[in-house]
C-alpha cells in the first residue's frame, strides 16, 4: 500500500505542490499516467518524474504486508526445520550482492517494528547491517520501550559504531535509549573488570540483564571480518578461536557450530553482553545474508539465541541445505 503523506488542493501547483498532487492522483485516485499528464497539462515523462521524486523525497511510502515475506515457501521451511518462531525471507531479485544485502537490511527495518510491544527491552548489536536497518526504518512512536546497547565502543573505521546503531534504531522507534559508555574491549583484563565495577557502567550493563528481546548480525570468522576490521579482535585472536573450533560471531563473542561460547582470551577483556544472557529470549531477532554467513547463522540458531530471522531466498535455502 502506499501512503501519499498530505494533499494540494488542485488548481494553479507548482514545485513540490505539483509533486505532491500527481503522487495523489496516481496512488490514491488510480489515475494513469498519461491522464495525469492532462490533468496537469505537462508531458508523461514529467509525470514519471514527479512520481520518482515523491518516492525519494518520502512524500511516497511503499510497504507490503508482512505475510508476503513470512509466507514465503523458503520462511515456512526454516521456522519448521529450525525450530524458529517466524522467518522473513525476501526474493533474490535482479542486482548484486549489495543491492541484496540492503534489501535484507529494508526487511527488518519493516518487520521489526511489528515484534515489538509497549514495556519491551530491546538489546541492539553493532555492525553495518543493523546501521542500515535502523537508517531504513520509518518513524515510529513506541510507548514504554527502551533500547540498550549489548556491546561497548570501538574505534572502527566505519560508521556504524555500536552506539550509533542503538541511537539511531532507538531515535526511529520512538524509544529511550541505554547507551554503554566503555570501550569493547581493553588490552589489560584488570582494567575491563575495574570498568566493569564502575556505578555508571554497571547500570549500563545490569539493564542488559532485563532485555526481553534483542537485534543483532552473525559475524563471520573470515580474516576479512569485521570483529577484526572493527580493532575488537587481532587476525592472532581469530586465527586462535578459529584453532578451538569458532564458526561464527556474536556481540563480539565466538562461538562454535553447535552455537556454544568459546571461552578465551578477548572474555575477560571485553565490556558488553555475555551471551548466557542472549539465551532464550523472547525473541531473538538474526538479521544476515550472504553465503558466507550461513554457518555462522545456522550456529546462531542451534545456540538458542534465535528465534526470528531476516534473510534472503537463496541464503535461506544454503541454511536448509547445510542444516543438521
Amino acid at each position: 500500500m502506499a501512503n501519499v503523506v498530505r494533499r494540494r488542493a488542485a488548481g494553479q501547483i507548482s514545485g513540490e505542490d505539483i509533486v505532491v498532487e500527481a503522487a495523489w492522483m496516481y496512488y490514491h485516485d488510480a489515475m494513469n499516467q498519461s491522464e495525469i499528464a492532462k490533468k496537469l497539462q505537462v508531458s508523461r515523462a514529467t509525470v514519471v518524474n514527479y512520481l520518482q521524486e515523491a518516492r525519494e523525497k518520502g512524500i511516497i511510502r511503499i510497504s507490503l504486508s508482512d505475510d508476503a515475506f513470512t509466507g514465503h515457501r523458503a520462511a515456512l521451511a526454516l521456522t519448521q526445520k529450525l525450530g524458529l518462531k517466524a522467518a522473513y525471507v525476501l526474493p533474490n531479485g535482479a542486482g548484486n550482492q549489495e543491492q541484496a544485502f540492503m534489501r535484507v537490511a529494508l526487511g527488518a527495518a519493516e518487520w521489526l517494528p511489528d515484534l515489538l510491544k509497549q514495556g519491551d527491552r530491546l538489546g541492539v548489536a553493532w555492525g553495518r547491517t543493523i546501521y542500515e536497518m535502523a537508517e531504513a526504518m520509518e518513524q515510529h512512536e513506541m510507548d514504554d520501550l527502551v533500547v540498550s546497547q549489548l556491546v561497548g565502543s570501538m574505534a572502527t573505521p566505519y560508521g556504524f559504531t555500536a552506539e550509533i546503531c542503538s541511537a539511531h534504531l532507538a531515535r526511529a522507534l520512538g524509544a529511550k535509549c541505554i547507551n554503554l559508555h566503555a570501550p569493547a574491549v581493553l588490552t589489560d583484563p584488570d582494567l575491563a573488570a575495574r570498568l566493569r565495577q564502575e556505578p555508571l557502567i554497571q547500570s549500563q550493563l545490569d539493564a542488559l540483564s532485563h532485555c526481553n528481546k534483542s537485534v543483532f548480525a552473525a559475524g563471520s570468522c573470515q580474516s576479512d571480518s569485521h570483529i577484526v576490521s572493527s580493532g575488537v579482535a587481532s587476525q592472532e585472536d581469530l586465527d586462535w578461536y578459529k584453532a578451538e573450533g569458532a564458526t561464527g560471531v556474536i556481540c563480539g563473542r565466538f562461538i562454535n557450530a553447535q552455537g556454544e561460547a568459546i571461552p578465551g582470551p578477548l572474555d575477560e577483556r571485553m565490556i558488553g553482553v555475555t551471551l548466557d544472557r542472549l539465551k532464550n529470549l523472547e525473541m531473538g531477532l538474526l538479521v544476515s545474508d550472504g553465503l558466507d554467513k550461513v554457518e555462522a547463522m545456522n550456529a546462531c540458531i542451534k545456540g538458542g539465541y534465535v528465534t526470528h530471522v531476516v534473510t534472503s531466498a537463496d541464503t535461506a535455502q544454503a541454511m536448509l541445505d547445510t542444516a543438521d
